[in-house]
């Protein structure tokens, strides 16, 4: 009998392990999202706390999530929690609850996506890492929770009018290009890795001004407001909840908005429209344009902007070497693409790989 027990008990752990991951292709699963008559609502959210055991953590997040039939992409690490997710209307509520019963996670602050169509994410995927945000940081007497000071949007937009107050861009290139808030500056590098160095070099000179850091949920500027407090830096501000969380405060509170574009989001939406403004080019051709794609080719999928006449002439490509290779025949691309990393460009960073379009124009 304890032999048999013994066996089923390890079934039941091989079959709790295998419902940890998906078995479905990501194509099939698209489909099943897209077909679904229940409306969705996208949120994102993060917390830093110390989580102890990150693997058996994600576990058990993943079942009860799974349950409640979320979709989206999660960060798990010993600093803490980074998510954007999708979630049923009707399971709302019942994910707040279960968050909040979480030791650490409590009264969490949920930004719901301003501009949403609930179509953002068709898999539940949750990965333990190194941490929740990747920062290059190694100098051991960083303290992450001796962070800036939490700003508002009346908080926000009335130091912003102060002639003093320096607004800084947290967020990468290709962010900042399609919308950011009037007078930021843009620390000019292709990761947040690079960003907190340069940040620190960019305003040596200006350490006792007031210095406003912002991003797109909050995670990144609450991090680099305590590197520069780390730094020597006295007057450290950010933006509580980033852009999200100010375009839905100044609209509850009818506030004038300071945010001027679009706002990138890392999921299958690319962008919520905050302003009417268009401030980007279409990198083919210039014309005025913010509309991100990925480029048709399975070999290549760069990240660009592209407006609808050069998505005619190009097929969706962001060349003709890769319209030209898209027109091959199936076997023919499987036998070139053998060994790529197809998804190498999805959510490239780097600025070389876009200047090279405008160099082909």
């Amino acid at each position: 009998m304890h032999r048999i027990l013994v066996a089923l008990q390890a079934t039941a752990i091989f079959r709790h392990m295998a419902y940890l991951h998906n078995r479905v292709s990501q194509k099939e699963l698209k489909q099943r999202m897209l077909e679904e008559k229940e409306p969705r609502t996208t949120i994102s959210f993060y917390r830093y706390f110390q989580i102890t055991d990150p693997h058996a953590f994600r576990d058990e997040l993943y079942l009860h999530l799974d349950a409640l039939s979320v979709f989206g992409r999660i960060y798990v690490a010993n600093e803490g929690i980074n998510a954007q997710i999708s979630v049923p209307q009707p399971n709302y509520e019942k994910l707040k609850t279960y968050l909040d019963s979480i030791p650490g996670m409590e009264q969490l602050r949920l930004n719901i996506a301003v501009d949403d169509n609930g179509k953002s994410f068709w898999v539940l995927k949750i990965k333990v890492r190194e941490k929740i945000v990747a920062d290059g940081i190694e100098d051991s007497r960083f303290n992450m929770y001796q962070k800036g000071q939490y700003l508002d949007a009346v908080g926000f937009n009335e130091m912003a009018s102060r002639p003093d107050t320096i607004i800084v861009d947290m967020r990468n290139h290709y962010e900042y290009e399609v919308g950011h808030f009037k007078n930021a500056i843009e620390v000019p590098s292709d990761t947040f890795r690079e960003q907190l160095p340069m940040a620190v070099d960019m305003l040596q000179e200006k350490k006792d001004q007031h210095i406003i850091m912002y991003c797109t949920g909050g995670i990144r500027c609450e991090k680099a407001s305590a590197w520069m407090l780390h730094n020597g830096f006295k007057n450290v501000f950010h933006l509580e909840g980033g852009i999200i969380n100010y375009v839905h405060q100044v609209k509850e509170k009818g506030l004038d908005n300071a945010f001027v574009g679009k706002n990138f989001v890392f999921d299958e939406r690319l962008g919520e429209r905050i302003s009417e403004d268009v401030i980007a080019q279409c990198h083919q051709c210039g014309t005025p344009c913010d509309t991100h794609t990925n480029c048709a080719s399975e070999a290549c999928h760069l990240l660009f902007i592209q407006c609808p006449e050069c998505a005619a002439q190009f097929n969706g490509c962001c060349s003709d070497v890769c319209k030209d290779f898209i027109a091959l025949p199936e076997e023919e691309r499987k036998t070139l693409r053998k060994g790529l990393d197809k998804g190498r460009n999805i959510f490239n960073k780097s600025k070389q790989h876009q200047q090279r379009l405008r160099i082909q124009r």
